[in-house]
This record gives C-alpha cells, structure tokens and sequence, in this order.
C-alpha cells in the first residue's frame, strides 16, 4: 500500500467508522455481517486490513480465533479497544505484501482491501493471500459496489484503468484515494486459475466472494 494511503488511514482512524452510520446502507450491512458469521463458524481465521476491528469484531461472534493484521498501528489500537466475546483475538502490524510465506491459514479474510488494490496488483495479491491458507481453506472479501448518491464520486482514471476518490477528512485535509470497484466478472477472472467453489454475492451497497484454496 503506498504512503499516501497509508497517511490517509492513520489520519482517518478515529472517524472510520462513521462510513457504516449511513441509513440506507443499514440492512446490507447487518445482512453482511451475518454472511460472514456463517462463513467463518468454528474457524480460526487470519484476517488482513483488520483497520478498526469493525468486521473483526463481527466475525468473532462465531468464529474460533482470529489473528487480525493491518499495516496501521493507529487503527489497531482502537481495534484492540474491543470486546470480542469468546473468540480468541489477536492483532499482529503487517504489511500484507511482506507475509511470511511459511505461515498457513485454515481461512482468510479481508474487509474492503481489494478495492484498494491496484488493478495490475490483484494478480499478485490474491496469489500471496491464496499461499496463506491451506489447502481446502476458506478464503472470503467482501467491498464495495458503487451506488450513485452513497459513494463518492469518481475523480480521476489512470491509464490502467484504476479509479480515485477525493476524500476530505474532518480536518479539513483532502488525499487522493485509490478505490476500485470490481466486478463479478473481473473477481472470477482473476481467481479462475486460483480457487474452487466460487461464491459470489451481490448485494445493494456490497460484494462479498467466497471461495476454497487447491
């Protein structure tokens, strides 16, 4: 993730949250959360991009464990200021593209990463996502999809195609933030040589895909 990025979620962590107070995004958000409850029962999962612990949060009312890593010391901190019931959590500074490659997963999970991917990234990111977990594993992500008057709108194209958001936070600062908004088609194609049992759910304001390691 490059450093604009970066500085842009560490100045946003205390406000990130506000993004799910939005009324109409209420019921695929509960709807959401109960998918992926479903998803990860029972399972220890390895989670990238934790951020505030929001889906962490919510993923740990069925889940096993949950080793959950961001990038963002600024938001694990107000992650790791959660309650997370039974489950077992714990928080780990990661760079998800400096994995340790020995480390397998039984699942993995990643909340609103791939929209931040670049398009000519994705390759190399779910292939290093896809070699956490182990065979027959459970990996799923969930984003969004772009509905006119609830995101913002796009600012900027590159030549690859990738699509940016000029986003001002409450102080008053504006960063240019990469935001991609994937298709099914695009998500199929890129994992197609990759997993198994693809699952892909659409619902209003968010995608959510499933699928299993070979």
């Amino acid at each position: 993730m490059n450093s604009n990025m970066i500085s842009y979620y560490k100045q946003r962590a205390a406000e990130y949250e506000k993004i799910y107070s939005k009324p109409e995004r209420q019921t695929d958000l509960l709807l959401a959360a109960e998918i992926l409850k479903e998803m990860f029962a029972g399972k220890e999962v390895f989670e990238i991009a934790c951020g505030t612990g929001y889906w962490t949060e919510k993923i740990a009312g069925t889940a096993k464990s949950i080793l959950a890593t961001d990038i963002n010391e600024t938001v694990i901190d107000i992650a790791k200021g959660k309650h997370y019931g039974l489950a077992k959590v714990h928080f780990q500074i990661a760079d998800v593209f400096s994995l340790n490659p020995t480390a397998w997963h039984e699942s993995l999970f990643g909340g609103f990463i791939w929209s931040h991917i670049p398009l000519q990234k994705l390759e190399e990111f779910t292939g290093i996502t896809n070699k956490r977990v182990e065979t027959g594993g459970t990996v799923a992500f969930i984003d969004n999809n772009y509905v006119e008057d609830s995101n913002l709108p796009i600012a900027e194209t590159d030549n690859a195609g990738n699509t940016y958001q000029l986003r001002m936070l409450e102080n008053g600062k504006t960063y240019k933030v990469l935001k991609n908004f994937a298709t099914e088609k695009l998500i199929r194609q890129v994992l197609a040589d990759k997993a198994s049992d693809i699952n892909f759910i659409k619902l209003r304001y968010y995608w959510i895909v499933q699928y299993k390691i070979t």
